[in-house]
């Protein structure tokens, strides 16, 4: 394959968010505020900050407000102007101007392989980036950056990891892979299974949600049956992808918020908030001041 860079980032977003009901019910779950921005767009400009000038975004029904988030509000622009809110306008115009943003519908909820096969069309025949919105990365160098830069030397597809303890491996796809001598953080990958009993794991090495892919894996999701859930696995055509080409997994620089995740969205919402410098001093305090922690910290101490 002749070297290229990463031009095209793919975001499933067809999810039902059933774990948030019921503020999902009307609302998308993309579309939850983690502080101030929407957890989609935590992704879209780590896309771009990555280097990515083509967004594709993968929706269902009752996702048309994750289209209107990155269009531009005419109306809204309208009023700031008139009112002299400046900054804001700049804000709402920065939203609208992050990239070129697709969209392409998934009629029904198959799986990740089959959100991602949704957008062969829009990707074309060159490797592609696949970032799920559910997973905030706050890092220095942006997640999706560190892997493009990966892929630069090994022109192979890349799978972000992490090591997760214990039974919680059973919600993910783990890869077994051999260390590659001259960067720790890069391992190649000799094989994958999709959601593990804790017994069965190869590795503590849990695939998060930052791919690169070339595109002959959209041959391979064609042809792969549907597999755990009754769903078309992403993790099942990779492992068929091993039989053509290497897999390299790469152990990020960051911190991962699961942002799908009720308690991994509070998480999300308080780190984030604390590192705003807007907010960060007025919030901190407060928590400090909390009486509900004050108690907790008094029983803790009593029961010593």
């Amino acid at each position: 394959m002749n070297k290229t860079r990463i031009r095209k980032a793919v975001f499933p977003a067809a999810g039902l968010g059933t774990r948030f009901l019921p503020a999902t019910k009307a609302i998308p779950k993309e579309m939850l505020p983690v502080v101030d921005r929407p957890i989609i767009q935590y992704g879209v400009e780590e896309a771009i900050a990555a280097g990515c000038d083509q967004i594709i975004i993968v929706t269902g029904r009752g996702k048309t407000v994750i289209e209107d988030h990155f269009d531009i509000s005419v109306e809204l622009e309208s009023q700031l102007e008139s009112r002299g809110k400046h900054d804001l306008l700049a804000m709402a115009r920065q939203i609208s101007n992050l990239g070129r943003v697709a969209y392409i519908r998934q009629k029904e909820a198959m799986g990740l392989g089959h959100a991602v096969l949704m957008a062969r069309d829009l990707v074309g025949d060159e490797p592609f980036a696949v970032i799920l919105p559910d997973d905030v990365i706050d890092a220095e160098t942006p997640c999706l950056k560190q892997m493009i830069d990966v892929f630069n030397d090994v022109q192979s597809s890349i799978l972000a990891t992490q090591v997760v303890e214990g039974p919680a491996i059973s919600a993910y796809g783990v890869l077994q892979g051999k260390p590659v001598a001259k960067n720790p953080r890069v391992m190649e990958v000799k094989g994958l299974v999709e959601k593990p009993k804790l017994a069965d794991a190869p590795s503590k090495n849990a695939i998060i949600g930052r791919y690169i892919l070339t595109p002959r894996i959209f041959e391979l999701l064609e042809k792969t049956p549907l597999g755990a859930g009754g769903e078309l696995q992403l993790t099942d055509a990779l492992r068929s992808l091993l039989n053509y080409e290497k897999i390299y997994g790469y152990s990020f620089e960051g911190i991962r918020y699961d942002a799908g995740d009720k308690l991994g969205f509070l998480k999300a919402t308080v780190e984030l908030a604390l590192k705003r410098d807007d907010l960060g001093e007025g919030f901190r305090d407060w928590l400090r001041g909390l009486p509900i922690l004050k108690r907790s910290s008094a029983a803790a101490n009593n029961g010593k």
